[in-house]
């Protein structure tokens, strides 16, 4: 077993998870002011163009966007669909000239059979986006009762802050990189609930378990220390485990899950550490102000 001093380095990992959170906020700001927005938002959210191309044969995803260059589209969303067809999702602009010309672009690289287009407006994103929001409450509503009365109300309380700080650093990655938030960057944000409180679920039940054989010579974070050591191997295999798939899928799979991949390997990170370093130190500085913590405190500390 690890000996790790983890609590004892607590003022540590305050000022790294402080770091990241101020480099977060101030990544949201910088970008409000430069575009207007925190977060650069896809056509879901904004509104766009959806075109499908089909063609006889199987397309070349980094043919077409290279022939799709001089369009200054080469950053846009273009994804195969099924084996013959060709999906490409761009703003700006919205005549059918301008479609015309896409479709005669990759027409000169392969025979195109059906094209299919339309435009999104923003009102589907925002649907998208009151959808989440409530899925999320609701989540952390439902995990904050159960984990209050499974365990208690302290670990609930630091188990949600931990899942904020992850959800917040995904985020704040997505504005920092300047990478398009879709309905799939949602749907990620929301399974990275799941991976994140999976790790702190785990701690907390280690402590629970020394709590109630807990020696009352040794101080509730000597205990919670001893715990974090006992789960640390079993947290960082499981989170391995977890995240190599997910790496490959983020380097080998196609955009769509390449955008699920990428939100979800920065949540799982971002998870394990909070667990052990953001959850676990702010459970012990809250129930230490309890009476009978403080003053084993004072005289083992």
């Amino acid at each position: 077993m690890s000996n790790i001093d983890f609590i004892g380095r607590t003022r540590t990992w305050l000022i790294v998870s402080i770091i990241v959170m101020l480099t977060v906020v101030g990544t949201f700001v910088v970008r409000q002011v430069q575009s207007g927005s925190p977060l650069r938002l896809g056509i879901e959210f904004t509104g766009g163009n959806l075109l499908t191309v089909k063609t006889k044969t199987v397309p070349d995803i980094s043919q077409v966007r290279k022939s799709l260059e001089p369009f200054k589209l080469s950053k846009s969303i273009i994804q195969s669909v099924g084996n013959k067809s060709v999906m490409i999702r761009y703003s700006g602009q919205k005549d059918l000239a301008f479609k015309d010309k896409i479709v005669k672009s990759i027409a000169d690289k392969y025979q195109v059979v059906d094209e299919q287009y339309e435009q999104v407006g923003p009102g589907w994103g925002s649907q998208i986006t009151n959808a989440a929001f409530w899925a999320l409450i609701f989540s952390l509503s439902a995990l904050l009762l159960y984990i209050s009365f499974r365990f208690e109300f302290k670990m609930a309380a630091t188990a949600i802050v931990a899942l904020f700080h992850d959800i917040g650093f995904t985020l704040g990655i997505y504005a920092l990189v300047g990478r398009d938030v879709t309905p799939v960057t949602i749907a990620a944000l929301l399974t990275i609930l799941g991976y994140s409180l999976y790790d702190t679920i785990v701690v907390f039940h280690k402590v629970t378990e020394n709590n109630k054989k807990m020696d009352h010579k040794e101080t509730y974070g000597s205990m919670v220390n001893r715990s974090l050591n006992q789960v640390l191997m079993r947290s960082v295999n499981t989170s391995i485990t977890s995240l190599l798939p997910v790496l490959a899928i983020l380097f080998f799979g196609g955009e769509t899950l390449k955008d699920f991949a990428f939100a979800l390997a920065l949540g799982m990170t971002s998870g394990t550490y909070s667990s052990l370093m953001v959850a676990s130190p702010l459970l012990v500085f809250w129930k230490e102000k309890e009476p009978h913590y403080s003053t084993l405190k004072r005289k083992y500390a």
